[in-house]
């Protein structure tokens, strides 16, 4: 168990399922005090902020519903959560978009923008509207999700891939310029995670179910598990990576090696 979370809040953004509930899991289990899961099903927030209640009763936790993509709910979000926890200390951003791999030629010019907006703006908005609060405090940790696609060039991940890269090189940039205020800003960047229900949608397409197939054959240590991202959103949160910033981390079970 990672020690040093009994006086600290987070906000997972995307907390109400999949890697971002992993997470929260995984964060509560440390010791976390206080919480707060976002996402923009309100159904499914008040269901996964009972079920951490349950198997955490000591634990203070709440359910904000919000896309994080807008803006401006972004802001209201992370404001409202600032109030209800009395200070944000570590930020998981997993919200992002998840666009289905197309070879690039079958994307029509006119979507090529915009899914490049919905596939990074629920990470990258939420991160710059936490960024004011944790500069006037002096602290926090920011960690963001992208993909292996920002790294490894991919046949149907062009657009995607453009995405993610945009991530990463925020996380990096946020972090060189946050660090004068002790904020920490890393980034994990997973290929496939098993299990998540974004694994179980990209089964039922023939081009993903073959591309991912096939990198799940190169994972030989085993395909990486929302659990195991967990783990790593737990140490990047943990005073023991104090002088960890400005990293891109990839949790593949061996399927790249960048």
């Amino acid at each position: 168990m990672a020690s040093g979370f009994g006086d600290l809040a987070a906000v997972v953004v995307g907390g109400t399922a999949g890697i971002g509930l992993a997470s929260a899991e995984a964060l509560l289990a440390a010791g976390l005090a206080r919480l707060v899961i976002s996402g923009r099903s309100a159904e499914r927030g008040t269901a996964a902020r009972n079920r951490l209640a349950e198997q955490f009763p000591d634990a203070k936790i709440s359910f904000l519903s919000c896309d994080a993509s807008r803006p401006e709910e972004a802001k209201g979000m992370i404001a409202e959560a600032v109030s209800w926890t009395g200070g944000i200390d570590i930020l998981v951003s997993t919200a992002g978009g998840d666009p289905r791999p197309r070879l690039l030629h079958q994307i029509p010019l006119e979507d090529v923008m915009p899914t490049i907006e919905m596939a990074s703006a629920g990470i990258i908005l939420p991160a710059r509207a936490v960024l004011d609060h944790m500069r006037e405090r002096g602290r926090g940790s920011v960690i963001c999700f992208a993909s292996d696609a920002s790294k490894v060039a991919t046949p149907g991940e062009s657009v995607i891939g453009a995405a993610m890269a945009a991530i990463t090189m925020f996380c990096r940039g946020m972090a060189i310029e946050a660090k004068r205020n002790g904020v920490r800003v890393n980034c994990i960047t997973p290929s496939i995670v098993q299990g998540t229900p974004l694994y179980y949608r990209l089964q039922e397409d023939e081009f993903c179910r073959k591309l991912f197939g096939k990198a799940e054959t190169m994972a030989s240590l085993g395909v990486a598990t929302a659990e195991d991202l967990a783990a790593l959103v737990v140490f990047l949160a943990s005073p023991g990576s104090a002088r960890i910033t400005g990293q891109t981390i990839s949790v593949t079970g061996g399927i790249s090696a960048v």
